[in-house]
């Protein structure tokens, strides 16, 4: 595997600043393909701006955002993903009248319209067939090809959390960044969700970067993770490693919250 297909997205000394005071402060981190990277952090430690700063939605004071080895600091959000940059928000943002595969078609077919408006009322054949493969293909690795017909607002909270990362997995983006998916899941859709996580890696070689308060859910799928604070990246490891921490248990989990992930 060559050093592009392992790179994935990578920030270098990102530093994002409202009005002179700093949200986040000489961060670095690295998210390759066919790894869960996790970010965590208390309320306000800087995450969602570090999001903000990868997917495009703030320009960094300083520093660089690189993905595949490709600078994209000054690109649009929309440059990005077609660079292969997918991203969901906390807030889920799912057109309710309409079915479930027709929120899902919208993934697979934003990178196909590109630049070019026409391609919104015009698409040949082959980009229709294209799109139903990547949306058949995306309803069946969540699991949830027999809910392609319902309308969303139908539908439970666990289920609009799959359709929305089903649309996300239909765009063929190579690195996602999840933000807070699993927000308003019971125990059970927390772990069929993060074995869906699983599964995308293993058989689409994806790289996710997740931003996540669920610890059990963080410390199951995450292979390497970030811990930030007030803006600072604390300490990075692996699951193991960030358990032992006790600076992170200091800062952000207590000893609590560490032995029921464990648990």
């Amino acid at each position: 595997m060559s050093a592009v297909q392992t790179s994935g997205l990578e920030i270098v000394d990102v530093s994002v600043a409202y009005g002179g005071n700093k949200a986040v402060s000489n961060v670095s981190l690295h998210a390759p393909v066919r790894r869960i990277t996790g970010l965590i952090g208390h309320n306000g430690a800087g995450k969602t701006t570090t999001f903000n700063a990868c997917s495009g939605l703030l320009r960094p004071t300083t520093g660089a955002v690189r993905l595949f080895d490709k600078n994209i600091t000054g690109r649009s959000p929309s440059a990005r993903a077609r660079t292969g940059l997918g991203r969901t928000f906390q807030r889920m943002e799912l057109v309710n009248a309409m079915t479930v595969r027709a929120n899902v078609a919208l993934g697979a077919e934003c990178p196909l319209v590109g630049l070019n408006a026409i391609r919104q009322v015009f698409s040949t054949a082959s980009q229709r067939r294209a799109v139903e493969k990547a949306s058949t293909s995306a309803l069946e690795l969540c699991g949830i090809a027999l809910l392609a017909d319902r309308t969303v607002g139908t539908i439970s909270t666990g289920q609009k959390r799959l359709v929305e990362l089903a649309r996300t997995l239909a765009g063929g983006f190579r690195v996602l960044l999840l933000d807070e998916p699993s927000s308003g899941l019971d125990e059970e859709e927390t772990e069929r969700f993060g074995a869906i996580l699983q599964q995308a890696v293993a058989e689409r070689g994806l790289g996710i970067l997740i931003v996540e308060h669920d610890m059990a859910l963080v410390m199951a799928v995450c292979q390497y993770l970030y811990v930030l604070d007030f803006g600072t990246l604390i300490f990075e490891g692996t699951p193991a490693e960030v358990q032992a921490s006790e600076l992170v248990r200091a800062a952000y989990l207590g000893s609590e919250a560490v032995e029921a992930a464990v648990r």
